[in-house]
């Protein structure tokens, strides 16, 4: 399993509820430039419409050895589709018609020659949330810095 994109922000700016595994739909060209990495998750989200689940705004670069007729129409930022159950999308519409809940793709990654997108049922963090985050963090950097210097 390689990571080929992370959703750096999603930590900072989430707290994450549930976590669940789907499969990506592609065309030919943008399989071979996703494994190349050539992908952004930045501002991505996850919507539920006529009963399949959409990532929005994953950002693809085209394939740079595609032909130039096959990337004449090509639009980087297109929904694509992903696969999961009709359980889980049931379960998934049910909570996000909940207050405050939102889906965001968290990685992208292979497994053996498949493309798998780790989705998250996340909740928005508040300010104050996010400054206690940092606190942690700074205090855990302190420590670990006072224990190597011994």
């Amino acid at each position: 399993m390689s990571i080929l994109a992370k959703n750096k922000r999603a930590g900072y700016e989430y707290k994450i509820v549930e976590e669940f595994v789907a499969g990506l739909v592609l065309t030919g060209h943008e399989v071979k430039s996703v494994k190349q990495s050539h992908l952004s998750l930045k501002g991505s989200f996850v919507s539920i419409k006529d009963n399949q689940a959409w990532i929005k705004k994953m950002y693809i670069s085209p394939y740079q050895k595609a032909s130039f007729s096959s990337l004449k129409d090509y639009n980087p930022e297109r929904d694509r589709k992903l696969l999961l159950s009709k359980k889980e999308i049931h379960y998934l519409q049910g909570k996000t018609n909940e207050k405050g809940l939102t889906m965001i793709p968290l990685s992208v990654y292979t497994t053996r020659r498949l493309i798998k997108v780790k989705i998250a049922l996340v909740k928005g963090k508040r300010k104050f949330d996010k400054r206690q985050d940092i606190k942690k963090r700074d205090i855990k950097r302190r420590i670990i810095s006072k224990i190597q210097s011994f």
